[in-house]
């Protein structure tokens, strides 16, 4: 994205996945100083799942691609003012919890910790969402 961008435009950025074509959406839109940022899951560029098995690795993984995403929007994890947080064990909520723990503790937004009884994929157990405001 270019820095000179009017902020009052739409700026859509895409991870490049084929699924976003299909289903037809964006990694992040930003409007103005509000970024929102979808369902981000533990996949790579590659669609090979990272932390297969840990929820604390999808979680840490998960937030660094936000991260990343944030970058490319202007914007870093410091603009995050929510999360939401999509688990399909919530007896692992402390796994997540310390990854989540590691980017946010100084930060502190609001958070949600959800239970839900299937992501798209079995091996897929952590999907996060974000809001971020530029200020």
């Amino acid at each position: 994205m270019s820095s000179e961008m009017n902020n009052s435009q739409r700026f859509n950025l895409s991870s490049g996945t084929y699924w976003e074509e299909v289903v037809g959406y964006s990694r992040l839109v930003k409007v103005g100083n509000l970024i929102e940022v979808a369902g981000t899951a533990s996949v790579d560029s590659e669609g090979n799942i990272i932390g297969k098995g840990s929820f604390y690795e999808q979680t840490k993984f998960i937030l660094q691609k936000i991260e990343n995403a944030l970058k490319q929007a202007n914007a870093s994890i410091k603009n995050v003012v929510r999360t939401r947080i999509y688990v399909t064990d919530i007896t692992k909520w402390q796994d997540v919890g310390k990854a989540h723990g590691e980017f946010f503790r100084d930060i502190k937004p609001v958070t949600s910790i959800v239970e839900v009884q299937n992501l798209i994929h079995p091996d897929l157990w952590v999907e996060i969402e974000v809001t971020a405001v530029l200020y």
